[in-house]
């Protein structure tokens, strides 16, 4: 029996795994880096032992640490939840040998599926249907489009689709390159890439008595650079027949390795409704929770159940009953090509209704580090229907309060409310067809930004007037006599449209020089009514020089701009900065002063919490300046390089 459990991960799934261990009476350790000293999973836990540095290859990555951890805490067990050493078999076996219970799948079915290739080669033998691989060195036109895939790892990291034959061996290198320091394996493969296919997967639990169940279907169709972005369960659009495959091929799969806990069998549907094996994940998913509130069940305690060596409850699974759908709440800023945010999450508060769930790391205070994935948050709704849970899961988002760097929250209710989305018709293409519409910038003609920037500076002025001060006490919030109009500029984030608010101060009090009517005003909330008479409320709060604005239908962020403008602030045209802190991993082969460089090249390789960023030659010109590294920790706005125009004037 487990008494005390390490959980060898952080975040949210850190959290999550102790949220059941407190319902069960199972004492809690966390493991942390430096850099998560006080993440909120370190001060949940019961016990926290330091790994000490900050990168993941220093910290959570290794597996020698974490179980030494696990023996000066006293832990009798470790739950590696997922990412990190989740599906590292010799993690697994290093915990088994250290004398404490693995609450995971036995090390040999974890290798068996760690390489994607040699599980296709089992799958195959079990009657699992696949699609055919490919031979890189002698692929054909005719082969075209290629997904190239690492075969040790999954999350999108090595993973690139190749729609040009000429593409294929920069891309290969690239892969391999980026799989080798993601999983330590540069090993690639490639197949063909199904146009419009949708990820569909099967959650199964198996317990060391032969019983497996297979519960349900999930669709993980909608997802940026190959990461799931919104899940559902079930799967919806499928029929019975469809259904039946899927779950008798997830059992054969886990039957065939001998599986024990919690696993997800991966499949890509093809546009004629043909499934493929795509890959089978030895650990518990992200998107777990919507299996949970559509079945009724703590996967955890299933999973602790099973390492305890108890059988499933029932022979079968039980019933389904309604609908889920999840959203993953991300530090990053979808229009500028998923750039990760960083920086301090002021306020982050989702409300608590009935049918929602919120499994999050963070809280009001944290900070938001360049090491790791940028995921803040799942949002989770239930309801009977389908269309039920997505409404709920939309407003849910429109309602919340994030205070902090930008997030994705605008472009995941609008994806929930999308026509294509709405009305199911998914597929893994969804956000290269509807990004555009998706993330974009705001009309000239909607008033949203402006009257957030009136609200913001009305909320400024009654702050003002309520400060304490020297000298004798004010009498009355507004001059009695007009006056010319008092102006304040703003930027709103992130698109960087500037709105000027402008009010005049009468005995009634503020009059907007716009029009419309201040009905209340306070440091921390504005209600006017517009010219159409409608009256809309705004919170305001504060931090620094940005003012994050909350209405019932949107959220704002805006910065304060002084009243006249710093000469000085000026970036010489052609500059590359980079957009975010991380580490530059590889310059472009041959790269160096005075090289000629073409329009949308890439130039430097920048990697920052979890994913690769690319860097690219903003013309065509000639590189004259190049300060980047690999190794060269940098910050925003770190100059990487400079290329100057092929048009431009030679300097005299």
């Amino acid at each position: 029996m487990i008494s005390t459990l390490l959980v060898a991960n952080r975040g949210e799934i850190a959290c999550r795994i102790f949220r059941t261990c407190r319902a069960l009476g199972i004492a809690t350790v966390a493991v942390y880096s430096d850099a998560d000293a006080d993440a909120l999973h370190v001060r949940e836990a019961d016990t926290a032992v330091r790994l000490p540095g900050a990168a993941p290859a220093d910290t959570y990555l290794r597996g020698d640490l974490v179980v030494r951890a696990a023996l000066a805490a006293g832990a009798d067990a470790v739950h590696p939840g997922y990412g990190f050493l989740s599906e590292n078999a010799g993690f697994a076996r290093a915990v088994q040998d250290a004398g404490l219970l693995w609450v995971g799948p036995p090390a040999k079915a974890i290798e068996l599926m760690a390489s994607k290739t040699r599980a296709k080669g089992l799958m195959a033998a079990a009657g699992v249907p696949l699609l055919a691989p490919v031979d890189p060195e002698r692929a054909t036109a005719d082969d075209l489009p290629l997904l190239l895939k690492a075969a040790a790892g999954g999350g999108g990291r090595g993973m690139r689709i190749v729609r040009e034959l000429a593409e294929l061996p920069a891309e290969l290198t690239a892969a391999a390159a980026e799989a080798a320091a993601a999983f330590g394996d540069g090993e690639v493969f490639a197949e063909p890439y199904v146009e419009r296919g949708r990820h569909v997967e099967v959650q199964v639990m198996a317990d060391g008595h032969g019983g497996v169940w297979a519960l349900g279907t999930r669709d993980c169709s909608l997802q940026r650079r190959h990461q799931k972005v919104i899940e559902e369960a079930p799967a919806p659009g499928l029929d019975d027949a469809l259904q039946d495959r899927l779950h008798d091929a997830a059992v054969a799969a886990a039957h065939a390795v001998g599986y024990q806990g919690a696993g997800t069998v991966e499949f890509l549907l093809a546009a004629d409704g043909r499934p493929y094996f795509l890959e089978m994940n030895t650990r518990l998913q992200v998107e777990h929770p919507v299996t949970e509130e559509v079945f009724g069940l703590d996967l955890v305690a299933l999973q602790l159940r099973i390492a305890e060596g108890e059988p499933l409850p029932t022979t079968a699974p039980p019933a389904p009953h309604g609908h889920a759908v999840e959203a993953r709440l991300y530090a990053e800023d979808p229009a500028r090509d998923w750039q990760p945010q960083t920086g301090a999450l002021h306020t982050f508060h989702v409300p608590d209704e009935p049918g929602l769930r919120l499994d999050t790391g963070y809280t009001d205070g944290d900070t938001i580090g360049v090491h790791y994935d940028p995921m803040l948050a799942k949002v989770v709704a239930r309801a009977p229907t389908r269309t039920e849970a997505v409404r709920l899961l939309a407003r849910a988002l429109e309602r919340a309060r994030i205070h902090g760097p930008v997030t994705n929250r605008e472009l995941l209710v609008r994806s929930l409310r999308h026509p294509d989305f709405l009305a199911a018709r998914l597929d893994t293409g969804f956000y290269d067809r509807h990004l555009d519409a998706l993330a974009p910038a705001p009309a000239p003609a909607d008033p949203g930004p402006r009257l957030a920037a009136l609200a913001a500076a009305l909320a400024d002025a009654a702050a003002r007037q309520q400060a304490p001060g020297p000298g004798p006490a004010r009498f009355g919030a507004w001059r009695n006599i007009s006056s010319q109009p008092r102006t304040k500029r703003y930027r709103a984030e992130p698109d960087g449209t500037e709105h000027e608010a402008a009010y005049r101060t009468t005995r009634t009090g503020p009059a907007p020089e716009t029009g419309e009517r201040v009905v209340a005003t306070a440091p921390d909330r504005v209600t006017l009514e517009t010219g159409d008479g409608l009256t809309r409320h705004y919170d305001i709060a504060v931090h620094g020089d940005k003012a994050y604005v909350d209405t019932a239908t949107g959220s704002y962020t805006l910065t304060a701009l002084p009243r006249f403008t710093d000469p000085t602030d000026r970036t010489e045209p052609g500059s590359l900065l980079a957009p975010m802190p991380g580490t530059v991993v590889r310059v472009a082969d041959g790269l160096a002063e005075g090289a000629a460089v073409t329009a949308g090249q890439p130039l430097i390789w920048l990697e920052a919490m979890k994913m690769e960023h690319r860097i690219l030659a903003p013309a065509s010109g000639t590189l004259t300046a190049l300060h980047a590294a690999p190794g060269l920790q940098v910050e925003v706005g770190t100059l990487l390089a400079v290329v100057q125009d092929v048009q431009e004037e030679p300097k005299r």
